[in-house]
């Protein structure tokens, strides 16, 4: 089992835990500074990581918002979410600053890992986990191996067209799943303050917001499975977990000719997969 420290830092927290044969045992967090650069995100890592008793050169996996390359070079490509980080050295400060037992990577990616491994995935030959938050994303998980890409741009799931969609996102392309499906896209077209006070108010405007996130991912499920032939999807996330919205998706599913109607379930680890996937990493890619 895995044993060591993780940290996930995501586009609204970040997150660190002490984890010791595969359970967290001691967890800290604080919100994300979205303005800070890399050194400034890596000094608040090493505060909580204080705050755990982590010493350096103990294991460490890391999990990040946004592209990390072969090289490991951190890249936002979301402009919105991170504005200060761009081709940043993050696996190399990382183990200048807390040793060479350290590995780094996308958080979705991480969060893929963790559930393939250890959650909703398990016994899933060809596994998808998607995530829908404040952005939407995933990674695809085929053998027990986590699809990746030299540029680190694998499993951007959200970044992929949406016939529902019409605006250009953060990644700067225009009508993707995440422009219709994120919770950014919910609160701006209900006209709350986030999504979660669309998914209480239940007014029309965010009525039909949530319904039309709802048909975009279920048609992105329907498009993976085509893809890579999945035999299962796991949906997590804020939105992905809020009440209602599984089913949502299930039942839009269901309209789908048979081949195409691919099993989604609830992720299980919740706000805990990405910290547990990140210690699951291998490090660079071959």
């Amino acid at each position: 089992m895995i044993t060591g420290f993780a940290v996930d830092l995501g586009g609204t927290k970040m997150a660190a835990a002490r984890i010791e044969d595969g359970c967290i045992t001691q967890r800290e967090q604080v919100p994300t500074d979205r303005r800070a650069g890399l050194e400034g995100q890596i000094a608040q890592m090493g505060r909580l990581l204080e705050s755990l008793g982590y010493q350096s050169g103990q294991r460490l996996g890391v999990a990040v918002a946004g592209r990390v390359d072969a090289d490991g070079c951190w890249r936002a490509v979301n402009a919105d979410t991170l504005s200060a980080i761009g081709g940043a050295p993050l696996l190399q400060q990382l183990r200048e600053t807390f040793g060479q037992s350290v590995t780094a990577m996308n958080d979705a990616a991480a969060a893929s890992l963790a559930e393939a491994a250890l959650g909703a995935g398990q016994g899933s030959a060809h596994f998808a986990y998607l995530t829908v938050s404040t952005g939407v994303g995933g990674g695809i998980v085929l053998d027990g191996k986590l699809l990746q890409s030299r540029n680190g741009l694998a499993g951007h799931l959200g970044f992929m067209s949406s016939p529902f969609g019409r605006e250009i996102c953060g990644s700067g392309r225009r009508g993707t799943v995440e422009s219709v499906a994120s919770g950014r896209a919910i609160a701006l077209v209900a006209g709350t303050p986030d999504a979660r006070s669309a998914f209480e108010l239940r007014t029309e405007n965010g009525h039909a917001a949530i319904d039309r996130s709802i048909a975009a991912v279920a048609r992105l499920c329907g498009d993976l499975t085509a893809i890579f032939g999945l035999d299962r999807i796991a949906l997590g996330g804020s939105v992905g977990l809020a009440e209602g919205y599984l089913s949502g998706v299930t039942a839009r599913i269901q309209q789908e000719p048979e081949l195409f109607r691919v099993p989604v379930v609830r992720a299980m680890l919740g706000h805990d997969s990405a910290l547990l996937g990140a210690l699951l990493a291998k490090g660079e890619l071959p």
